[in-house]
């Protein structure tokens, strides 16, 4: 018992080393960029932690920043735990909070638990709906998911922008932006920190990490999506239908993305407005791969990326070092953990080849 215990610190150790490594890297080389252009590291850095960790608001915008970031990191690890590449979180993003945002705008007769829980419920069907049609399309006419996912994420975005600039736009506004309706006071989560704009999205974010860890390591069907993203011939072998597999796992992903979408419209943003999502997707992609396609991982990359977005504008007031920097931040982790991973590839290959030969 001791030994298994032992077992698992040491596994979660080795697991942990290199994101950590990464991070800590990618911080030292943006405080030479900023050193080299003439500003103080010290003095961004310290703004950065501030803005983002100083107090109880700042807790607030961070975790709020996470909220929707973990969703959709949430998209691409179970697609990827399936052996299928989700590009479209951004996409999906979009489909759910177009959902959301027509029911949470039109339906007023509902009291605000009811209300606030058929929004996300149908914010959640509208992106995995959207998020499942690339996995048909993988189906049935072998198409790269690689390719639709992406070309998917267009078609939502142009589809929303043409929406709140017409059936949905809020003519009401005394603003010319294309914009749609402000959600209903009953569809708008409550905030949950008093003296922060903290919203009960955090719950949300939670459950489906939960949910997210039950089905992938306590369930049947969750453990062939693990199987066929090890070994997909190993999976057809064994009898597990790979292709409704993958269509149940890109209707996962694209009901987490959707559900990101609708914690942040009814949540922070209130109403869609153009490009009001851009980079949430992406963002997931990157605290995904980031945390390993784990919870635990998931979690803490979600937070740390939060903290960066939501501490760039003190870090510019305090060091005037520009916010675009988070940006290089970012980079720069996501370089280190993808440079591993070729190394890791190289390393398996080198060992086959080894074997072959023998």
């Amino acid at each position: 018992m001791e030994d298994n215990k032992a077992g698992k610190v040491r596994s979660f150790l080795i697991a942990a080393y290199y994101p950590i490594v990464s991070i800590l890297a990618s911080f030292v080389i943006a405080g030479i960029i900023m050193q080299v252009l003439g500003f103080s590291p010290y003095e961004a850095f310290k703004g950065l932690i501030s803005g983002s960790l100083g107090n109880k608001r700042a807790w607030g915008e961070t975790l709020n920043k996470a909220v929707p970031i973990a969703l959709t990191g949430l998209s691409y690890a179970i697609a990827k735990r399936c052996g299928v590449i989700n590009l479209g979180a951004e996409g999906q993003v979009y489909a759910g909070a177009l959902c959301a945002v027509l029911v949470g705008t039109e339906i007023d007769f509902l009291p605000a638990p009811l209300h606030i829980l058929l929004t996300l419920i149908v914010a959640f069907i509208g992106g995995a709906l959207y998020g499942a049609i690339p996995a048909i399309l993988k189906n049935r006419f072998g198409a790269s998911e690689l390719i639709t996912t992406i070309m998917f994420n267009y078609i939502a975005l142009y589809f929303v922008h043409f929406m709140i600039a017409g059936p949905i736009k809020d003519y009401s506004s005394t603003s010319n932006f294309a914009q749609s309706k402000a959600m209903l006071v009953t569809a708008r989560l409550p905030r949950i920190l008093p003296g922060t704009r903290l919203h009960a999205g955090l719950f949300v974010a939670v459950a489906a990490l939960l949910f997210f860890q039950f089905i992938l390591f306590h369930t049947t069907r969750g453990y062939e999506m693990r199987v066929i993203g090890l070994n997909q011939n190993a999976g057809e072998y064994a009898g597990i239908n790979v292709h409704k597999n993958r269509i149940l796992s890109m209707f996962i992903a694209g009901g987490f993305a959707g559900l990101g979408g609708a914690c942040e419209l009814m949540g922070v943003q209130l109403r869609i407005m153009e490009n009001a999502f851009n980079g949430l997707g992406f963002d997931g992609i990157a605290v995904a791969l980031l945390g390993g396609n784990t919870t635990g991982g998931i979690a803490a990359s979600s937070i740390l990326f939060g903290a960066l977005s939501s501490g760039a504008n003190k870090m510019q007031m305090k060091s005037g070092v520009p916010t675009a920097t988070v940006y290089i931040l970012q980079g720069l982790v996501i370089l280190f953990v993808i440079g591993k991973r070729l190394f890791d590839i190289r390393r398996m290959k080198r060992t086959a080849m080894g074997g072959a030969v023998k």
